[in-house]
């Protein structure tokens, strides 16, 4: 991990990301079948914040980590 917690290879996050939300999917197809309205409730909300991470993973390897330069005196 670099400063910040964030990942020094988050690229090799994104498809982690791609199988939780596929899992989330039918974990909530099953909750609403059920009728568990509060269970929906959680998984969308967790939905959100896994495509919220999914976006700024996709941002942070789009933009990649700028170079430090060493200046010389």
């Amino acid at each position: 991990m670099s400063a910040g917690g964030q990942s020094s290879l988050p690229w090799m996050v994104l498809p982690r990301l791609d199988e939780l939300e596929a899992d989330l999917v039918q974990r909530r197809d099953h909750a609403a079948a059920s009728g568990w309205k509060g269970e929906v409730e959680g998984i969308d909300l967790t939905s959100t914040f896994l495509r919220s991470k999914r976006v700024q993973t996709r941002r942070s390897v789009s933009l990649g980590m700028p170079a430090l330069r060493h200046q010389s005196r």
